[in-house]
């Protein structure tokens, strides 16, 4: 009999342990799950004093101005195997625009197509008098 009731006693703790362990699991993939989604709607670019100045338009926006060059911008779609929001990916490429067109001489950039997995092109106009 005592070693029956031993066996019942070390299995009661073993599912006891199991359980313990399976809600930690369930705690820490639920821990993880909010901070990648949290980092996921992050933004991490500033723009520059200089990119401050340069606008963002629409190809409507800008007959008036001269065309300068092109820049190719690059930020992070997925984090964590996660897709980023939309917005937070696009607000990071159009920083990255900004401050791209002031090193070739813009002061406005017009989106060439929509980003493609972080990627995006800009034509840089210049459109001060």
């Amino acid at each position: 009999m005592g070693g029956v009731i031993r066996l019942s006693v070390v299995s009661v703790s073993q599912n006891y342990d199991n359980m313990v362990d399976n809600k930690m699991n369930v705690k820490n993939i639920f821990v993880i799950s909010f901070v990648a989604l949290y980092i996921a709607g992050c933004t991490w670019i500033d723009v520059s004093l200089q990119g401050e100045q340069v606008k963002v338009l629409t190809a409507q926006d800008i007959v008036s101005c001269k065309h300068v060059g092109k820049t190719t911008v690059k930020t992070a779609a997925k984090l964590v195997g996660l897709e980023r929001h939309t917005h937070k990916v696009q607000v990071e490429l159009n920083t990255l625009a900004r401050n791209s067109a002031v090193e070739i001489g813009g002061d406005a950039v017009v989106a060439i197509g929509s980003p493609k997995q972080g990627h995006q092109v800009f034509d840089v106009y210049s459109c001060s008098p």
